[in-house]
């Protein structure tokens, strides 16, 4: 079970559940447990425009919702370069000394602390990250049925983007489940669940920056446009 530093309270949750709104609905859960393999370096720490790519996130998420987690195996390495508000959730290996084990488990320990309805899920890596496109998707989200456990984008390839996107609280069960039978893949979970499209509107959002190369891409482009 994840621990969190700074678990919300009761309190907290109903004062600002008493109307239902996508802001008042809705936690994020920030995802930096990978090993950076092919960044060569720890992506989260990695700076774009003077910013550790995490802090960046992280910011656009609290213009979203006033409850952030961030879910790592090694919080220490952020405390400093995150707001105060910040809820770090430790990362625990479910198999005996078997870690990292994949984003869909980082996924469950943090659902595990949420209390709202909706909790918007992010990549540490998503650099072009705006609060404009993540604001005109949450709108969808009251108009959802009970039944669409998460409402994603889907790539040129037709698969989901996990990373970026939003889900029931209601799924962890299914989540779990599957997990307990083995399962790590977030595509595979997603197939057996309904999933609402949202339009991919800013595709330029979703660039996640994974190796050197993709940081200079992003230099590039941001300088071709000042």
């Amino acid at each position: 079970m994840p621990i969190s530093d700074r678990p919300m309270t009761d309190d907290l949750f109903q004062s600002t559940s008493a109307a239902f709104n996508p802001m008042s609905q809705l936690s994020a859960i920030v995802l930096a447990g990978g090993q950076s393999l092919r960044m060569g370096t720890d992506k989260a720490l990695v700076e774009i425009e003077g910013q550790p790519m995490l802090t960046r996130v992280c910011e656009v998420a609290f213009s979203c919702t006033p409850w952030v987690y961030v879910v790592s195996g090694w919080n220490d390495r952020y405390r400093s370069i995150l707001d105060d508000r910040v809820r770090f959730v430790q990362e625990v290996a479910v198999v005996k000394d078997v870690y990292p084990h994949g984003p869909l488990v980082g996924f469950a320990q943090g659902l595990e602390q949420v209390k709202t309805e909706w909790v918007l899920l992010l990549a540490c890596d998503l650099p072009q990250l705006n609060t404009e496109g993540l604001s005109s998707w949450m709108e969808v989200l009251p108009r959802l049925s009970s039944d669409t456990l998460a409402a994603l984008v889907r790539n040129g390839k037709g698969w989901w983007e996990p990373m970026c996107g939003f889900y029931r609280r209601d799924c962890l069960s299914s989540v779990n489940d599957f997990i307990q039978s083995g399962g790590r893949s977030f595509q595979r979970w997603l197939d057996s669940q309904k999933v609402y499209e949202l339009p991919a509107s800013d595709p330029e959002m979703l660039f996640n920056c994974n190796t050197p190369a993709d940081v200079e891409r992003f230099e590039r482009q941001k300088g071709a446009e000042e």
